[in-house]
């Protein structure tokens, strides 16, 4: 078997310097984010995030960041895990790799739902196949086995060749509003660059941290 503790990869293809960051974490994030877009890294808007149920069992999931106004927007079922640990404890935090830069960004903050109009829109937006899985999915519910999806997957297919499908009550959005922001970025020697930014009204503040 590998050696597990002996896999490792030096970091040296860049640095970060305080004068390198802007004043606004949410314009630095998205300027990092569209390099990362452009370098091209696999799945950019990829982000594991995390959240925390009443019982205090924090759980994990790879999610797809939709867009980035007045914080960072997601989708997904209200009736899934994360739907009802979010309902009990909207605190959350995202965290985006982009490995091939050698660069991790990390965000705490609050959820709020999005509105119906703003979840419509998106929804209305999606390739067909794309609502019709959010229309067929009881997300994190047990299933007796993948013919029950595909067999209403099939159905609505059949019911909606001319018409639109409609957004499912239990499906929406979400938005970050981040009070805490770190960025990473990997140095040689496990020396790594972090640096964050922390909210104090409406002014950020900015600090280096140990590696």
């Amino acid at each position: 078997m590998i050696a597990i503790a002996d896999i490792r990869q030096d970091y040296r293809l860049d640095q970060l310097n305080e004068s390198d960051l802007l004043d606004d974490p949410l314009q630095q994030f998205s300027q990092w984010l569209q390099q990362a877009v452009d370098y091209p890294v696999p799945e950019p808007t990829a982000m594991c995030l995390s959240t925390v149920n009443s019982d205090g069992q924090p759980s994990s999931r790879i999610l797809l960041l939709k867009n980035i106004d007045q914080g960072l927007w997601f989708f997904t079922n209200y009736l899934s895990r994360k739907g009802q640990e979010i309902a009990h404890n909207p605190r959350a935090c995202m965290n985006f790799f982009w490995q091939p830069m050698e660069r991790q960004v990390r965000i705490e903050g609050v959820l709020h739902p999005l509105s119906l109009q703003q979840s419509q829109s998106y929804f209305d937006s999606r390739p067909l196949a794309s609502r019709f899985s959010a229309m067929v999915s009881p997300q994190s519910q047990p299933i007796a086995d993948r013919s029950v999806l595909e067999s209403a997957l099939a159905e609505l297919e059949q019911r909606y060749q001319t018409l639109p499908p409609p957004k499912p009550a239990q499906w929406g959005g979400y938005c970050l509003v981040p009070h805490y922001w770190e960025f990473w970025q990997g140095r040689t020697n496990r020396l790594h660059d972090r640096i964050i930014y922390q909210q104090d009204g409406p002014i950020w503040n900015r600090q280096r941290l140990a590696p």
